[in-house]
């Protein structure tokens, strides 16, 4: 008996994951340039989902974002930078002066979408679901500032969230990244 409920357990456990990949990789944006896309195309790739700023202290991780990024992306990580403007205006230009931005202080190769709100009435859905706590119970909660970063599992599961103090060149997110990675 306690052998059938460890089973039963360990597939609805399992079921439940799945569903919460699928859901990761129906979530549609549209890219910087204002083309739509999807997570979907990001499927068997670790992504390092980013609310990002222009106009922010930690506005600098940019750079280190970037090199993060070029260092790991043969290997199958993608950042994506997600513009906000939903902390003190610092987000407060258009998709294309992020872009110019992004492009000439920070040479950002990494796939950038157009500006969304990641608090409030208006979040967006992505946000809506990366933060809930009931589906993501490790990562959930309100984003606090610019720069709070999610790590997504190839399989699509969120796996660890960093707040924005912590920098991507951190051992710690490099050890998760990393780890992540290697995981197929």
């Amino acid at each position: 008996m306690r052998k059938m409920l460890m089973v039963l357990l360990l597939c609805v456990t399992t079921v439940v994951m799945a569903a919460t990949a699928r859901q990761l990789y129906g979530y549609k944006l549209k890219t910087i340039d204002g083309q739509p896309t999807s997570l979907s195309k990001y499927r068997g790739k670790v992504l390092l989902v980013v609310n990002v700023a222009s106009a922010c202290g930690f506005t600098p991780q940019y750079a280190a974002l970037e090199s993060v990024y070029e260092k790991y992306k043969d290997q199958g990580l993608v950042i994506v930078g997600i513009p906000a403007n939903n902390f003190a205006n610092q987000e407060s230009g258009t998709d294309a002066e992020i872009k110019t931005f992004c492009n000439r202080k920070y040479h950002v190769t990494f796939p950038m979408m157009s500006k969304v709100s990641v608090l409030g009435e208006d979040k967006t859905p992505l946000y809506q679901y990366l933060t809930d706590k009931t589906k993501n119970p490790t990562v959930g909660g309100d984003i606090k500032w610019n720069f709070t970063k999610f790590l997504i599992s190839r399989d699509g599961t969120p796996v660890v969230r960093f707040e924005p103090a912590t920098k991507p060149d951190s051992p710690e997110v490099i050890a998760a990244i990393e780890s992540a990675l290697k995981k197929s």
